[in-house]
């Protein structure tokens, strides 16, 4: 298995600090491509989730198997060091919500992998080289064990959610309001070559082949123009980084009253003023 997106990202996180592979890892949506490149980059505490059972036969080597709904895992807050997620909220009903999920399991972070909204992804979906709804990977799956490829991992093709940073960026500080959160982004280039071998018309698939070198190219010159990209979330120190308008009470975040009553009329500062 050749080195992919997956595994770069995942070598440059380990190298800037910001992963470690003695970290206990959750993964999402998960399965057999997850377990070769955590192990292949080091990862020792690792478990993979999915909704359905463990398919038969399929082997996770050293990683633990937990069957879960990504939008409703039944782990406590902070259970894990980092949450992990290749191309898997787009098969959820709500995206968002296992986004969410995953950001309240995980510690310290959350790193996902998922098709990227630009303008080259949307003209690609009009024209017909790529898909609107996940068909292709239903059709690839039908009739084997185990994953189905469609929503909720069933037979029913996936509407293919396709996210912005903005995006990400808004639905994180909208669930965790406290402070300011570091979210990186890197971008790549992926061509879906399996599903275009898949189709009865050889011409798509001849054409990407064609444009390749090209694609490539957009990719270095303009990668928000790629097709898809990751994003490492990590939760902010609340110790050190909390918004100025709130405070720690015990193990609980409340208004700073002093902050707000020094930039307006509030109630306290009004019952200062009386004599």
């Amino acid at each position: 298995m050749r080195r992919d997106f997956y595994d770069d990202v995942l070598t440059r996180l380990v190298r800037d600090g910001v992963l470690d592979t003695g970290m206990r890892v959750l993964v999402v949506c998960g399965g057999r491509t997850d377990r070769l490149v955590l192990e292949r980059c080091g990862f020792r505490n690792v478990v993979i989730s999915n909704l359905g059972r463990r398919p038969a036969g399929t082997d996770l080597g050293s990683c633990g198997w937990s069957q879960q709904d990504a939008e409703r895992l039944d782990f406590d807050d902070d259970s894990f060091d980092f949450a992990v997620v290749h191309s898997g909220l787009h098969h959820c009903h709500s995206p968002h919500r296992a986004l969410l999920e995953m950001y309240r399991v995980a510690l310290r972070g959350v790193l996902l992998f998922e098709p990227y909204d630009n303008v080259l992804t949307r003209v690609g979906v009009r024209l017909g080289f790529g898909q609107e709804y996940e068909y292709g990977g239903v059709a690839g799956d039908l009739g084997r064990d185990g994953h189905r490829g469609g929503v909720a991992d069933t037979t029913i093709p996936n509407f293919v959610y396709r996210f912005t940073e903005r995006e990400i960026i808004k639905t994180i500080h909208s669930y965790a309001p406290y402070a300011r959160h570091d979210i990186r982004f890197f971008y790549r280039m992926r061509i879906p070559w399996a599903q275009l071998r898949r189709r009865r018309r050889p011409h798509f698939y001849l054409a990407v082949r064609l444009a390749q070198p090209v694609l490539k190219a957009v990719e270095v010159v303009a990668p928000r123009q790629s097709n898809n990209f990751a994003a490492v979330i990590l939760k902010p120190d609340l110790a050190r980084a909390m918004h100025p308008w709130l405070r720690r009470e015990g193990d609980a975040v409340e208004v700073n009253d002093d902050w707000l009553a020094a930039r307006y009329r509030t109630v306290k500062a009004r019952a200062r003023q009386l004599p």
